[in-house]
């Protein structure tokens, strides 16, 4: 069901709720304002945007399909559209379409908005106009700059994150089994606030080279100091990216040099034992000749007695020790 609200631009006031078949009457009693349209059902928002506002068909049509970003100054009012945070989700969302017309800004949405939400709050304070401007390129550019500071607190919200997760990139006290993911998902993220910055800077960059004169003389400077805002928005995106990308290639040739460390202490252990078996084999097959049960070699008669046999395990021990040094497996570098 269609939602309609209404403020009449005055310092202080409060929104009203209203109805499509009451906006005539509203309008013709006020001098401009602001007119939000939520979840409009088609056909009626059609008839009041087309037929009694004279709004053209095109740029109606777009408050109905998935437009593009952009802006578009026709001969009764000016149009623009471009994409906006949903409060439903962090990252999703929704095209906000807004006209401008004899002192009138009426915006068409179809989702929840916390920009929408913080251009509510500044509307509504006293503090709103300064020196007495109050037209619709005006309530315009407080619009742009709510959604704006909505993508700011985003990017701050990503910072912190990042700046969390590099953190435990260099932390050697705990392992983070799911870093590896984590920095993926955030490389994700923002690409997709990317998508949508990136068009709304696009579409103030227009307003401001447009040579229909969508922003007026007057609230240039505001527009400009927008635009200094949107592209530092579309810069940090871009460096906080990279910081990301570094961040995870750091992870991942860190985590390849400690698999490398481990492999070397392996074959290390395994050096060790094939060394000791080395050693012990020749001694064992003496120990076994030797200790068999049978008369040979004069064993258990006295000629060979056990310091014989001993001796002659040492001195096999020993020459395969010597062997190993002169060799480079122990004591030294290979050869």
């Amino acid at each position: 069901m269609t939602r309609v609200r209404v403020h009449t631009g005055k310092a202080g006031a409060d929104m009203e709720d209203s109805s499509l078949s009451d906006l005539s009457k509203f309008m013709s009693e006020n001098s401009g304002g602001w007119i939000d349209i939520f979840q409009p059902e088609e056909e009626p928002t059609r008839d009041f945007l087309q037929q009694k506002m004279g709004f053209h068909r095109l740029a109606v049509d777009d408050c109905f399909e998935e437009p593009a970003s952009r802006n578009f100054v026709y001969e009764n009012h000016k149009f623009t559209t471009f994409k906006a945070r949903d409060a439903d989700r962090e990252l999703d969302t929704e095209y906000l379409r807004s006209f401008l017309h004899d002192g009138w800004l009426i915006t068409v949405r179809h989702a929840h908005m916390p920009g929408i939400a913080e251009f509510r709050k500044r509307i509504r304070s006293k503090s709103f106009i300064k020196d007495g401007m109050m037209n619709t390129e005006y309530l315009l550019y407080q619009l742009l700059d709510s959604v704006a500071d909505d993508w700011m607190k985003v990017l701050s919200r990503q910072s912190d994150r990042l700046d969390e997760l590099e953190d435990q990139v260099f932390d050697p006290r705990q392992k983070y089994p799911t870093l590896l993911e984590d920095l993926h998902e955030i490389k994700g993220e923002l690409r997709e606030i990317a998508k949508s910055t990136t068009p709304l800077d696009d579409v103030i960059q227009g307003m401001l080279r447009s040579t229909d004169n969508f922003v007026t003389e007057e609230t240039d400077l505001y527009y400009r100091d927008l635009a200094d805002l949107t592209h530092s928005i579309v810069t940090r995106i871009e460096n906080y990216s990279s910081g990301a990308a570094s961040t995870r290639d750091t992870y991942i040739s860190q985590t390849s040099m400690r698999l490398a460390e481990s492999q070397a202490e392996t074959a290390e252990v395994m050096r060790l034992l094939t060394i000791i078996a080395t050693i012990m084999l020749p001694i064992t097959a003496v120990a076994s000749i030797f200790g068999m049960n049978v008369q040979s070699f004069g064993a258990g008669t006295g000629p060979v007695d056990l310091k014989v046999i001993l001796s002659l395990m040492a001195g096999i021990g020993g020459g395969l020790l010597m062997w190993l040094y002169f060799k480079g497996y122990i004591g030294g570098k290979r050869r």
